[in-house]
This record gives structure tokens, sequence and C-alpha cells, in this order.
């Protein structure tokens, strides 16, 4: 189905956003912290990936900015090269590579994913969302905003920091978030039918505006309440237009000779494009209107993306799942959401950093749990059930694998059991068994009719069916019907038509390709 034009859907997609703007500023600066950079190269890395890599991109909906799944990786690549500007020049380089993948069309990768682990990875971030904004929602922010993994940073895993939460609330963000649900649930239930106002100005834009002034009602001792310093978004406040472009590092080139900066590129590159082309899939999925990103466009604006926040002073980008799902929940049409975001990101950074940093993080950890809910509807659950366990399992494997790991590890446990059930439904379906007919001599005739791809996976099924031929029998293999069938295969069947002589078994082959040998 073909999707609206960017230029005649600003009703739609200037206030998802501006949603899509609040929700990343503050991720934005939990993965820089999580990464160990410069807080200020969150914001770049969101700018550009707003900007230029939602222009370039293909994705209607798809919104890139810095990834919670590098952060591990960054942090560890600062350590061991030495320095920002050393890994900038990797980040440049890692860029460059994507785009050498996205001309050499790499991005066939993204189709070899089950539809089952792209549901589970959906549902699994949506339950993520849920569990680690809870801790941000009670007032207990220890854990950077946008850190995915069970394991946290801070050396508590997901569920301790929900558990040290409920021994540190703080009731002045407990007011805030419990509001802030009851009018986002409100909203979408009751008010966005009532009028088409309530359509354009969407609940969360209120919910942030409300934030803000509660936040000052505590500060100005109306209300008996108060937030603490990291229990609000913190920006960088530059005083002037100079002290704002010193925010900006560039890359140090004469690390080009590094081996280990090239090392960091190329697993950066291929982390980087492996998760967006995850994300990719699964945001198409929540496509209303099912439309397809070209995956080899996809990585290269990534890689242009890349490239200039390298050069900027940016952290990495990718096209990530809690930003575009975001986009998507509320009302985003095309890819002029993703492209205002970062317009709104760039602007809000030169002129209303203060301003922003009086959002308390409950108001927006109130909008992700809405978003994570509607992610992993326990409804969901029921249908995958319901498509059996070949479906089931690999969704169920890859949703408790990123709530016990993290994305990635999660991804990988789902495709190893989608795999399995392939390996298995090759094997059981690797020939078909007619009917035995007995012959007036009284000899059995058994007919093996083998499938269209037969490999080497099906090398067992096709000797036990072999096995079971009874003595003084014959047995009839066709292969008229088969397109490919493995050397292993031909060369166990040659193998047994002289083993059956033993047994007084008579073989006849139909259409049989003799095995090559060199």
């Amino acid at each position: 189905m073909k999707g609206p034009n960017m230029f005649n859907e600003l009703k739609n997609d200037l206030p998802a956003g501006i949603v899509v703007f609040f929700v990343a500023v503050p991720l934005c600066l939990g993965i820089a912290l999580a990464s160990g950079a410069p807080l200020f190269s969150g914001i770049i890395a969101g700018i550009v990936g707003g900007i230029v890599v939602g222009i370039a991109s293909g994705s209607p909906l798809g919104v890139s900015g810095p990834a919670a799944g590098l952060a591990v990786i960054v942090l560890a690549s600062i350590a061991a090269l030495g320095s920002w500007p050393a890994f900038l020049l990797a980040v440049v380089l890692a860029g460059i590579f994507q785009l050498i993948m996205g001309f050499a069309k790499a991005g066939f990768i993204a189709y070899f994913f089950p539809s089952s682990v792209i549901k589970g990875m959906l549902t699994g971030i949506g339950l993520l969302i849920i569990l680690k904004q809870i801790p941000h929602a009670l007032g207990y922010d220890k854990d950077p905003e946008g850190e995915l993994s069970y394991i946290q940073p801070d050396g508590n895993t997901t569920l301790s920091s929900i558990s040290n939460a409920f021994n540190a609330i703080t009731p002045g963000a407990v007011l805030i978030s419990a509001i802030a649900i009851a009018i986002l649930i409100f909203w979408d239930k009751v008010l966005i039918k009532k009028h088409r106002i309530f359509q354009i100005i969407q609940g969360p834009i209120v919910v942030v505006v409300l934030g803000i002034v509660m936040n000052s009602l505590y500060q100005s001792g109306i209300l008996d309440f108060s937030l603490a310093a990291d229990q609000v978004v913190r920006l960088p406040v530059a005083n002037s237009l100079t002290e704002f472009l010193t925010f900006f590092t560039f890359p140090d080139f004469t690390a080009i000779t590094n081996f280990k900066v090239w090392e960091v590129a190329v697993v950066l590159a291929i982390v980087a494009s492996l998760e967006t082309l995850l994300c990719v899939e699964a945001t198409d999925k929540l496509d209303p209107y099912k439309r397809v990103t070209p995956t080899n466009k996809e990585l290269k604006a990534q890689g242009l993306g890349n490239v200039l926040s390298g050069l900027i002073g940016g952290l990495p980008i990718t096209q990530v799942i809690v930003r575009s799902t975001a986009n998507i929940t509320f009302g985003g049409k095309t890819k002029m959401s993703s492209i205002l975001h970062g317009v709104f990101l760039l602007i809000s950074a030169i002129t209303i950093a203060g301003l922003l940093n009086m959002i308390p993080l409950a108001s927006l950890a109130a909008i992700l749990i809405i978003v994570g809910y509607k992610l992993a509807k326990p409804a969901l659950f029921n249908q995958m059930y319901k498509l059996g366990w070949e479906q089931f399992v690999p969704f169920v494997a890859t949703v408790v694998g990123i709530l016990a790991t993290d994305l990635l590890q999660g991804i990988t446990i789902g495709v190893l059991f989608g795999i399995f059930y392939t390996l298995r439904h090759s094997y059981r379906n690797s020939h078909h068994m007619k009917d035995t007919v007995t012959t007036e001599d009284g000899i059995q005739v058994h007919h093996i009719e083998l499938a269209e791809e037969v490999s080497f996976f099906n090398k067992a099924s096709v000797i036990q069916a072999l096995e079971d031929i009874p003595v003084n029998s014959k047995v009839i293999i066709a292969f008229s019907k088969s397109k490919s069938v493995a050397h292993d295969v031909l060369e166990l069947i040659k193998d047994y038509e002289v083993n059956a002589k033993n047994k007084n078994i008579s073989v006849e082959k139909i259409n049989f390709i003799e095995p090559a040998y060199l």
C-alpha cells in the first residue's frame, strides 16, 4: 500500500515529531552517559539522525539517533583508543563501511530474520521499556535513560533497580507520573474520539507541559514536593553561540594509522547495520500502510549519518525502535516527523536548553510506559500461541532473551530457536512415503518420493526411511520432483543400493542424479 506524501501530513507529523523530540532528549543524553561520552555527543547524533538520515532514508516512519545497543561497545572502544577524537575517527570510518555495504546491496540480510523473532523483538522491547521506566516513574533515576541491558552500568539489574526504586520513592515524581499516565489513557480512550483538536494536540505534549508546570510549582514552594537534579532532563546549556560551538569535537585524523581504530570501525559498522536492519523490519511491521523500506538505501543513509556525526563529535547512529515506535504510536505518517524531531533538537539545544531542563523524567517515563504497553499487549501472546509452536517458541524465546540479556543477544536466541524449527521442518519433509503395494508374487513394493529440495540436514530421515524397508522386498526411490539433492544423500543412496542386496532388497531409482566426483 502506498503511503501519504510527506508534505501533506503535517497535521499528523508535526505533533508526532514534537512527541518524538521530547522522548529523544533524555534518551540521547542517557545513552551518551552510559557510553562514557560527552553528553552533547548524544544530542549531535540525535540531530544528525533526525535531519540528515531522515532526509536520506527510505524509511517512512523509522527514527534514527544514538543507540542503546552500542553503548557498551562505545564505552570499551573509547577506553581502548585512549581518546574521544580517536573514537570519532572510528565512527567516520564505520559510516564509510556502511556506505560501501549499501552500494554492495548487503541489505538483503534483513530478510533472513523470521517474522516470529521480529514480533518477539517488538514485544520484548515493549516489556523492557516498561520495566526500565518504572524506576524513573517512581523517582529513582540511577540508571541512565535509554539503557536497555539487563545488567546495568551501575551494577544493578533491571529487576533489582525496580526493587531499589520502591525503597526510594520520590512522592513528587510519583504524583507527576501517575497524573501523566491517567491523562494519556483518558486522552487515548475518550478525548481523541470527542473532537479533532485532541487528535492534533497529542496527549504527550500536554503531559510534558504539565510536568514543567508542576516542577515549577515544586520549586516555588506552592506544592510541598521537590525533584532532585537527576530527576529532570539535564541538557548542556550554552550561554552564547560561541560557547555552543565548543560542544562540537572533531576527529583525530592522525590516528588513521592505528589498527585498533579500524578494528573498532568494523565492529561499529557491523553492529550498527544489524541493529538498523532489525529495526527497519520491526518498524515496517508496525506501519499501518505496510510500506517496505529499501534496506540498501537505509544502509547508505545510516552510513552518511555516521560519517557526519563522527566529523562533528556525535555518537554512532542507528535506526532505533523506541523512538520509531513512539513516532508510530502518536500519529506519525511520513518521514517528515523524524526530520522535524531533528530540527527541534537543533533549535532547542541552541535556544531553550534551560526550559527543557525543567522537564521531569517522570513525565517522559509515563509516555514511554504507554509506548511499551502498545508494543507488548497481552493479546499478542495469545495470537502467537494460536499460530502453533513453530511461531510461538521463537517468539517467546526472543522476548525472554531480550529481557534477560540485551537486544542483540535476545534476537540471536530467538533466531536459534527459529533455525531449530526450520531444520526440524526440513527433517520431517525430506520425502513422501507412498502406500505399500504387494505384487502377485507376494513381494512388497515401497515407493519413496524425495522432496524438491533435499539437503544434508535430511540425511538422517532418508537413512531412517531406508532402514525401515523390510527384507525380501523392493523399494522405488523417485527423484522426479527433486531439483536439488545434496551430494551426501546421493552417496548414501548409492551405498544403500549395494548393502540392500544383503537383505534381498531390490532397488529401483527413477531420474537418479549420479553424484559428481572430481
